[in-house]
C-alpha cells in the first residue's frame, strides 16, 4: 500500500485503537474505536458481541444511549425481563440467537427478553484494512452443554473514504441437533438525529402495529414527537417487496441515515417507538422474526431452525448522509 507523504502515521486519516474503560459498571469492558477519512466513526463493543455502542458521523450523534451507560456482561440478568438493567441499546444491540423479544416459556425452556447474545463476549476480535476499507472480524460463541451449539461470525466493513458501513453475520449450527433460529437487530435512532423534526422514510407493502395501543396511532406512525412524560411504547411492523431500506433525516442537523437489507433473509422491520423523558429513541430493527417471543412464533409456525451443520448469512448496511446547501 503507497505511503502517504503528508502524514506520519495513517491514523490521522482512519484506523481503528483498542482501549479499556475504566469505573463503573463498564469497568475494563474492551472497545475497537474506528473512523474512517470521511466523517464516520463508531465504537465496537468487543465484550458484547461486536456491537455497535456509538455511531456518530460529521460530529453529530446518531443512536440512542440508554440511561443505563456502559454494563459489562458480568452484570446480565437473565431473569425476565432483566435485559433491560444492562441494556446499553447503543446504535446496535444484537437479539437473539434463540430467542427474541417477549420472555417466555417454549420447549421446556425458560427465555429471556431478546435472548443472551447481546451480552455475549467475543471469543476471538481483530481489525484488518484493505487499499478501501477497515474491517472489523468477530467470534461469538452461544454454545452451551446439553443444549444449543451456535456461532457467530461477525464482519464490519467500513468504507475509507464513504460513510458506509456493512455488517454481515453468518451463523451456524455446530451441534448435533436442530436449533431455532431467532436474529433482530436492534438499531437505535437518538438525538440530534432524532427529534420531532425528523422525517421518517420506510416504503413498506404494509404496516402492521403490534396491539390495540399502536392500532390507535397507525396513521402516525412515522410522526416523531417530543419528548414525552408517560410514554407508553409502540411498535409496528413493515413487510417489503424487493429491496428493503428505512431511512431517517434530520433537517435540523441536515444529516439522515438509510438502512438497506433483504428481505428475504430479513423479512420483518419491527418500528420501536418510544418518545419518552430520557427514553427518546426510535428503532428500526430488521429480524428474521417480530418480537413477540419464540412461543408465539412457534404457535404461528413463522420459527426458522438451523439444522447440524447449516450456515444461515445475514447483512445490514447502513449508508449515513448529509444536504448539500446551494449557494
Amino acid at each position: 500500500m503507497a505511503m502517504n507523504p503528508y502524514i506520519g502515521h495513517s491514523s490521522q486519516l482512519y484506523g481503528a485503537e483498542e482501549v479499556r474503560l475504566v469505573g463503573g459498571k463498564g469497568d475494563g469492558m474492551r472497545l475497537f474505536q474506528v473512523h474512517n477519512a470521511a466523517g464516520l466513526s463508531f465504537t465496537v463493543s468487543a465484550d458484547r458481541c461486536a456491537d455497535l455502542s456509538r455511531v456518530s458521523f460529521q460530529g453529530a450523534n446518531m443512536g440512542f444511549f440508554s440511561p443505563c451507560g456502559y454494563v459489562a456482561p458480568s452484570y446480565y440478568d437473565d431473569q425476565g425481563a432483566g435485559f433491560l438493567k444492562s441494556f446499553t441499546a447503543g446504535f446496535l444491540t444484537t437479539c437473539g440467537l434463540t430467542a427474541v423479544g417477549s420472555p417466555c416459556e417454549d420447549a421446556g425452556e425458560t427465555l429471556p427478553l431478546h435472548g443472551t447474545i447481546g451480552n455475549t463476549p467475543c471469543e476471538q476480535i481483530w481489525w484488518k484494512e484493505d487499499e478501501k476499507q477497515l474491517y472489523i472480524h468477530a467470534l461469538i460463541n452461544d454454545s452451551r452443554i446439553f443444549s444449543r451449539k451456535l456461532m457467530l461470525k461477525r464482519t464490519i466493513a467500513c468504507a475509507k473514504e464513504e460513510n458506509v458501513l456493512t455488517l454481515t453475520d453468518t451463523v451456524e449450527n455446530q451441534g448435533d441437533t436442530v436449533s431455532p433460529l431467532m436474529l433482530l437487530y436492534h438499531i437505535n435512532m437518538g438525538y440530534p438525529l432524532l427529534s420531532e423534526h425528523a422525517i421518517l422514510d420506510i416504503p413498506s407493502k404494509t404496516v402492521t402495529p403490534r396491539n390495540h395501543h399502536a392500532a390507535q396511532d397507525l396513521n402516525t406512525w412515522n410522526q416523531m414527537l417530543t419528548p414525552t412524560p408517560g410514554f407508553e411504547e409502540q411498535c409496528y411492523y413493515h413487510s417489503f417487496e424487493g429491496q428493503a431500506r428505512a431511512a431517517i433525516y434530520n433537517p435540523d442537523i441536515r444529516k439522515g441515515l438509510e438502512i438497506s437489507f433483504d428481505p428475504t433473509t430479513l423479512p420483518c422491520l419491527t418500528e420501536w417507538k418510544m418518545m419518552g423523558v430520557r427514553d427518546y429513541v426510535l428503532g428500526l430493527e430488521p429480524g428474521n422474526c417480530t418480537p413477540d417471543g419464540r412461543d408465539v412464533l412457534r404457535r404461528e409456525n413463522k420459527l426458522q431452525f438451523l439444522e447440524p451443520g447449516e450456515q444461515a448469512k445475514f447483512q445490514v448496511r447502513f449508508r449515513f448522509f448529509e444536504e448539500v446547501l446551494s449557494h
